[in-house]
């Protein structure tokens, strides 16, 4: 299987599976004399943990980082970063009654149908279990932007309930079990999840990243757009399904004069009226805050029964049982911010070795 890479300066190499003894990456490019430590990374995976509410899965993993090379001495020596975490909380039987059948609306057919075995322990390398990988190295990521840049997300929608703009306020988001910016929506969430979790039903999820102090100029023409690898980096998370940059599609509503980010004189460079480009332009920040939407789809993992079929083409119902996440787009949060963490970091790095 290749593919498990993404990345150019900065690059991230994922490994294991769900149900495997472990899974980690490898981080290649992160320049020397940065600090770095367990603890530096911790506090990010604790973030996306499992088990840490109701609205989430019951799997108890403790999600503990290991440095296994590339710092000495608590400084980053410039060579491979690799990290491991280590799954102690693996149910594989839950998933004995699924090794012949395809659920469907996961990965399962297209896996057994491309390599011609899968891992049914949870979806092997499917699973969202992989996504704590990237989180690790949207750490390091951080650590090389430094602390000027600041990354943060919150989930925008789930199902049919949003986040209005005018309620949004970041200093909620930690302040309750679902990434949100809005109090009140949370409690409207927090009895809606209860409904679909106790129905053994899933629902899907709208994520929203924000970028704040990146300068104008990082990102290149034709083929290195920065909003083409943030794209890409949002759209290889685990059942995401769309991805918008500033005003994405509502864009397509907008007339020119609406649309266009009007420009102004300032002090410390040009001042703007709105930010519909989401901070990128011609595939070039502007330095405008980097703004990153992306729709996550209901997990398939869910205790209705739905029809499919076994490996021999046989009519099955499928009823997936074990512990899985109602809305996955809650730990999706902390995985969106890695991965502008790191595609920003990549572009910071391509950028300086090409404009001294």
């Amino acid at each position: 299987m290749s593919h498990n890479s993404f990345g150019h300066m900065f690059r991230v190499t994922t490994w294991g599976e769900s149900h495997g003894p472990a899974i980690g990456c490898v981080i290649d490019g992160t320049p020397p004399l940065l600090d770095l430590c367990a603890a530096d990374i911790q506090p990010w995976l604790d973030r996306r943990r499992p088990g840490t509410s109701r609205f989430v899965t019951q799997r108890q993993e403790t999600d503990q980082v290991r440095i296994l090379s590339g710092v000495f001495e608590g400084q980053t020596t410039g060579t491979p970063i690799s990290l491991m975490i280590e799954n102690i909380d693996q149910r594989s039987k839950d998933y004995s009654e699924i090794t012949n059948t395809y659920r469907p609306g996961h990965a399962d057919y297209a896996y057994q149908s491309k390599y011609g075995i899968r891992d049914p322990r949870g979806g092997g390398r499917a699973s969202a279990r992989e996504t704590a990988c990237r989180v690790a190295a949207g750490a390091v990521a951080r650590k090389v932007l430094g602390p000027d840049i600041v990354i943060r997300g919150a989930l925008r929608q789930v199902g049919e309930h949003s986040v209005a703009d005018k309620n949004w306020d970041w200093n909620a988001v930690g302040t309750n079990a679902f990434n949100c910016p809005d109090g009140a929506m949370a409690s409207i969430w927090e009895d809606y999840l209860d409904e679909i979790r106790k129905a053994g039903s899933s629902v899907g999820a709208v994520v929203e990243v924000h970028a704040s102090g990146v300068p104008a100029g990082w990102g290149a023409p034709v083929y290195g757009k920065l909003d083409t690898d943030l794209a890409a980096a949002m759209m290889s998370i685990n059942a995401v399904k769309g991805v918008e940059i500033g005003a994405g599609f509502a864009a397509a509503r907008m007339r020119g004069e609406d649309a266009a980010d009007e420009m102004l004189p300032g002090n410390d460079g040009p001042g703007f009226t709105a930010n519909n480009n989401g901070g990128v332009l011609g595939g070039i920040s502007s330095g405008q805050d980097v703004v990153v939407r992306f729709a996550v789809k209901p997990t398939s993992s869910i205790l209705t029964p739905r029809r499919s079929i076994d490996k021999s083409g046989a009519a099955r119902d499928v009823v997936t049982k074990g512990r899985h996440d109602p809305c996955v787009g809650i730990r999706a949060v902390p995985v969106g911010e890695a991965m502008m963490a790191c595609v920003l970091a990549d572009h910071m790095l391509r950028h300086r070795a090409q404009i001294s």
